[in-house]
């Protein structure tokens, strides 16, 4: 494998496929549909499209170590948009539990689009991180403003130990005069008892 060439045909993905977000004609969307993955795609721009699927199939290639390396030189050299792509791309890489630390990494970013990368609709944190590194993405998406409905497998990685830590950053936030999230109320265990006892309409 070309290393250089896969790194430079990477960023050049913006300018060979253009930004524009992804139409889907209706048997396109039967298709992936069939395959359970269209509404994770639909919408994505073109040039993020294009590198998660090089990121994806690159994978089944590569070893553990040398995919690792090649990750870290996307990551560490890319944009935004390429570190975004990168890290939508981890769900779908062979041996995923190696890019745990990247991963956690990402989580402290001020970049809000590289944030939501991680944490929104990617199923990457929920089956993957340690009870601290979730907890800790939780928190974080609160105060960045994130809501929280967006974090894939939140309802089966709630627990008591973030329960705690949510109504201690929302007595900071009172006890500092601030807005508490409106949402925050998810991420206690009786919301969780409510909705499963809650009577089917």
């Amino acid at each position: 494998m070309d290393r250089d060439r896969f790194l430079a045909t990477f960023t050049a993905a913006a300018r060979a496929l253009g930004k524009a977000p992804l139409g889907l004609d209706a048997d396109e969307r039967d298709a992936l549909e069939a395959a359970g993955v269209a509404a994770a795609i639909e919408g994505w721009p073109l040039d993020e499209l294009g590198r998660v699927t090089m990121i994806a199939l690159i994978s089944r290639c590569l070893p553990g170590p040398e995919l690792e390396a090649l990750l870290e030189a996307c990551y560490q050299q890319g944009d935004g948009r390429e570190r975004q792509a990168l890290l939508r791309a981890l769900p779908l890489v062979t041996e995923a539990e190696r890019f745990v630390p990247m991963a956690v990494e990402a989580c402290r970013t001020n970049e809000l689009p590289v944030f939501e990368a991680i944490a929104c609709e990617n199923a990457y944190p929920a089956a993957y991180f340690p009870d601290l590194n979730f907890n800790q993405m939780v928190l974080k998406a609160m105060f960045m403003g994130v809501a929280l409905a967006r974090i894939v497998g939140l309802d089966r990685r709630r627990s008591s130990e973030l329960a705690r830590m949510a109504e201690d950053f929302a007595s900071e936030r009172r006890a500092a005069g601030r807005s508490v999230p409106a949402d925050i109320g998810l991420l206690s265990l009786e919301h969780e008892h409510e909705r499963a006892t809650r009577i089917p309409e």
